[in-house]
Order: structure tokens, then C-alpha cells, then sequence
């Protein structure tokens, strides 16, 4: 009973993280109380939109899109031709090869934090998770930046494991909103009340806080009520979050799958117009096994992303909305004891597509077995940089931590312009 309880209580607690009082200060990512920069703004204009599908582990790029045949690196998956000549990836991913033509492929990753927490936050921030400053996900940044002030829904939400790092300095108003894997708001989410004991239960906490803050001017006191104000919102638009309706007709093309389903909750989120969605597929961390664990995740891989870009693509939303296809790390060329591959940062892989990113190229090349960069390396402040730029973000704006001047990108980072 007490266990019962107390998992009850955290799990309220993490539903309404973006929506509760901080003493340093208010709000919940519900679109943003308070966007008066210019530069958010002006981002907000471009109607740009983010998904990032995190492959949680660390997919291996020679069992992917950076296939060796014939070398001792390359493991038993053969590689096919896409629908763009001279590119090849594996075999089971062929409904992706249908659409390479929408796919901007680098090949050339070269970061720095080899292990699961730092690379999960280097890779959401572009930052290390050694330094002292609390960098925001991309996540969060986009929220600020892209979010729409008027929505009932949340700017950032995110299904399965995904980041660490949540809105940094950004602030509370930008944590993430998280649904279950499967695209589920938790059960706790809906009121036992009729609508019109809500009502009344709403409008007498409204009449307690307006009387109390008379005389308590306090911040936090008013970041409470305007909390539970967006909380009300919410409740108005979670019909939104509702697919039982959709799926059936949907599963098919996406796969019955908690990650097939998260993408099509994704692509259903994007359309209502929340400018940030991360899904994560897990199990990617193959130190032993590794062809095994790659077979079966690319049959689920395969059939929801590529349903996700055709369904974008389909509704015109594909145009403006920006899919990035990544994890924290990539795999080992060689081959360990246990038919395993590790964790590898000195050439490794990421995919981007739509949101006006030139598809049907590869972007950098590594060596003749996969070790290394052979040509144009990229940094995770690049490919940030690149990702900022795509959403008409500045990928050096400015923002302070106390009076520390910190930038949303390493100085030094540039994005990729052969791909915009």
C-alpha cells in the first residue's frame, strides 16, 4: 500500500514537472509565458518544427548507413542499393533506401564523450556534462525558440529514454513533457471528478489564490497559479494525445510497435503543432550480440521511420519539419569476443531529413574500414549548428547563467552548408 502511494506520488510529481512552482522562479514549457526577444520572435515566424528519433545505446554505423563489404570490419548484413545511385545501406532497411532521396547521410561524426550519461547530454547539448554550466537540451531550445505562446500544449514532449539534461538555465518553463513509450498520457492524468465538479474545484482554488496574493506578492506564489492555469489548458487539449481511434488504421505502416507507435504520436503532435518531439528506441547498447540486437531493431526502425517521413511528406508538413535520426555514440569497426561491437567516437553516423535539408547525399567519409574520418569531420557543435540553422535558430545566441555570458553552440562550431 505505502509503495503503491509513493509511486503514485513521484509519478504525479514527474507529470507535472513543467508545471510546478521553483524558487527560482515560474511557468511550465506550455508554449512559454514570457517569449519577448526578438529572436524568439523571429524564429517562431518559420513555422520550422523538430523530431528526433534516439536510437538509446549507440546504433552501429557500419550495420547502418556506413556499410564495408569484403573488409574485416563489415559482420554478416549485406548491403543494398537505395533509390539514390551509389549510395548503399543494409539490407534491412529497405523501406529507408526508398526514400534516401530525402536523406541527408554524415558519415562523419568525431565527438568527444564515449559513455552512456555524457554522450546522451553532449549529444542533447552539444556541450560536456563535465562542465559546471546546466545546458539546455535541444529540446528545451527549441521550445524557447519555435514554441507558440497561445498553445494549450507543451513545446517540448518526449516518449522513452531519451535525454538527461532537460531545460538547463533555460528554466522550468522548458522541462520536458513525457509520455509513456507507447505515446500514453499515465493514468493519473484524467480527473475522477464529473466536469462540473472540476469547474467548481478550479474556479475555488482561482478565488483562494487571488485572495491570498492581496498580500503575498511573492514570485513563487504567482508562478503556482499560473502552473495550474496551463495544467487546466492541458486538460482541455489532451484529446490530442489521444490515438485509439487512429492507430488501428495506422499500425500496419508504422508496425506494432511501442517505437511505431511513439512516431506516429509524433507525426500526430507535430501536426497540432508542437514544435519538439523526441522518440527514443532502445536497446542499441550491443557489446555483445550485436547482430542480433541490430536485425531486430532495424525491422522496427525500418517500417516507423520511413512511415513517419512519408505521412510528413503526404500533409506538407515535411517541408518544414526537421527529423534528425541519431544516438550518443556509434559502434566499434572491429568485431569483440562476444560477436559484440563498443562504443566509438572517432567515426560514426547521423542522418537528417526534411525541414529543408538537402536529401539523397552523404555528407564526410571515413577510411577503408571505418576507424577513422577520411574526410570532413563533424563535431556535435556542428551538427548543432546545422540543426539551429535548418530551424532558423542563431546557433551562437547569447544567454546568461548569473552574470556568465553562455552560447547555445561552442565557439568554433559552424553548421554544414553543403546540406541546407
Amino acid at each position: 500500500m505505502f509503495g503503491s502511494s509513493l509511486s503514485s506520488h513521484i509519478g504525479r510529481r514527474a507529470f507535472l514537472k513543467g508545471a510546478l512552482v521553483s524558487s527560482a522562479g515560474i511557468v511550465t514549457n506550455w508554449g512559454g509565458i514570457s517569449h519577448t526577444r526578438l529572436a524568439a520572435e523571429e524564429a517562431m515566424k518559420s513555422g520550422k518544427k523538430c523530431i528526433l528519433l534516439w536510437m538509446n545505446g549507440g546504433a552501429s554505423q557500419i550495420d547502418t548507413f556506413d556499410m564495408k563489404p569484403g573488409r574485416p570490419t563489415a559482420g554478416p548484413f549485406r548491403p543494398i542499393p537505395s533509390k539514390v545511385t551509389g549510395i548503399q545501406l543494409c539490407e534491412y532497411l529497405p523501406k529507408m533506401g526508398q526514400l534516401m532521396d530525402k536523406l541527408a547521410v554524415i558519415r562523419s561524426m568525431k565527438t568527444q564523450s564515449p559513455d552512456h550519461p555524457d554522450g546522451i547530454y553532449h549529444m542533447h547539448t552539444c556541450y560536456k556534462i563535465s562542465e559546471r554550466t546546466p545546458h539546455p537540451e535541444i529540446g528545451a531550445v527549441i521550445a524557447k525558440y519555435l514554441g507558440n505562446t497561445s498553445s494549450d500544449l507543451p513545446s517540448f514532449v518526449r516518449m522513452g529514454s531519451t535525454g538527461n539534461g532537460g531545460a538547463g538555465y533555460l528554466g522550468p518553463q522548458y522541462e520536458p513533457f513525457s509520455l509513456g513509450r507507447d505515446g500514453r498520457l499515465p493514468s493519473f492524468s484524467g480527473s475522477n471528478l464529473s466536469e462540473e465538479a472540476e469547474k467548481k474545484r478550479a474556479d475555488l482554488l482561482r478565488f483562494i489564490q487571488n485572495e491570498f496574493a492581496e498580500t503575498h506578492k511573492a514570485e513563487p506564489f504567482e508562478s503556482h497559479r499560473l502552473a495550474k492555469e496551463r495544467a487546466y489548458r492541458l486538460m482541455k487539449a489532451k484529446q490530442v494525445f489521444d490515438i485509439s481511434k487512429d492507430w488501428p488504421l495506422a499500425k500496419e505502416r508504422y508496425g506494432d510497435t511501442e517505437f511505431g507507435k511513439g512516431c506516429f504520436m509524433a507525426r500526430k503532435l507535430i501536426e497540432a503543432g508542437v514544435p519538439f518531439v523526441e522518440v527514443g528506441q532502445e536497446n542499441y547498447d550491443s557489446h555483445s550480440d550485436n547482430f542480433v540486437v541490430h536485425k531486430a531493431n532495424m525491422n522496427v526502425l525500418d517500417s516507423a521511420w520511413s512511415a513517419l517521413l512519408i505521412d510528413l511528406e503526404e500533409r506538407g508538413l515535411l517541408k518544414d519539419t526537421l527529423v534528425v535520426w541519431m544516438g550518443e555514440v556509434g559502434r566499434t569497426p572491429n568485431i569483440n569476443n562476444r560477436a559484440g561491437r563498443d562504443h566509438y567516437i572517432r567515426a560514426w553516423t547521423t542522418v537528417l531529413a526534411g525541414g529543408g535539408i538537402k536529401g539523397g547525399q552523404v555528407y564526410g567519409s571515413t577510411d577503408a574500414d571505418g576507424k577513422e574520418v577520411k574526410e570532413n569531420p563533424v563535431s556535435e557543435g556542428d551538427l548543432f549548428s546545422t540543426i539551429y540553422k535548418t530551424l532558423g535558430i542563431n546557433a551562437r545566441a547569447k544567454h546568461h547563467v548569473g552574470t556568465r555570458p553562455v552560447w547555445l553552440t561552442p565557439e568554433g562550431s559552424k553548421p554544414i552548408a553543403e546540406l541546407l
